[in-house]
């Protein structure tokens, strides 16, 4: 689900070929592939998939794996896309005319481009409206 934030940096990170990391995804990873950190090549966090392959044999990154399932879960998803999806920051605020504006603009080039569909168009316009 594409989440819409008051700002371009959204727009930024899919013109530069960026994708948004979603916490679903990052879980399911974190439980079948923790073992050899595979959730961590996701997140962007390569040297620390990289020692997660090499110190696979001895079982130790399996174990912080499970931990760090359990930690993804009960992560919010504010904090995530804090964390993993930098430069993103959400929009679950009042927000500005000025920002709410601009806002509707990259969310209709969103929906021009065929990036979102017409149902979530008019949710994220709806929901941003009522933030005013």
């Amino acid at each position: 689900m594409l989440v819409l934030y008051a700002n371009k940096d959204l727009l930024e990170l899919i013109k530069k070929g960026n994708t948004m990391k979603t916490k679903s995804t990052a879980i399911l990873l974190c439980f079948f592939g923790g073992g050899l950190g595979i959730h961590k090549f996701y997140l962007g966090e390569n040297v620390a998939g990289i020692l997660y392959l090499l110190f696979c044999w001895t079982c130790i990154p399996a174990l912080i794996a499970f931990v760090e399932f359990f930690g993804l879960i009960i992560m919010s998803d504010t904090e995530f896309n804090t964390k993993y999806n930098k430069g993103l920051a959400s929009a679950s605020g009042p927000v500005s005319a000025k920002d709410a504006t601009s806002a509707l603009a990259d969310l209709k080039t969103l929906f021009d481009s065929g990036i979102i569909t017409a149902e979530e168009y008019e949710e994220k316009r709806q929901k941003l409206l009522k933030s005013l």
